[in-house]
């Protein structure tokens, strides 16, 4: 499954500390939110 500049990113769940567990959606709305993805390391690209 490939992703393209400009797609919308999918809901995802992630644990955070604290037991401060955050969905993306959870962010929607905020002024500015950040979403980085790479690839896996030591890994061409």
């Amino acid at each position: 499954m490939g992703a393209n500049i400009g797609d919308t990113a999918p809901d995802f769940h992630l644990y955070g500390t604290k037991d401060a567990d955050v969905r993306l959606s959870d962010l929607k709305g905020k002024k500015n939110v950040l979403l980085v993805f790479y690839p896996g390391d030591d890994t061409p690209g």
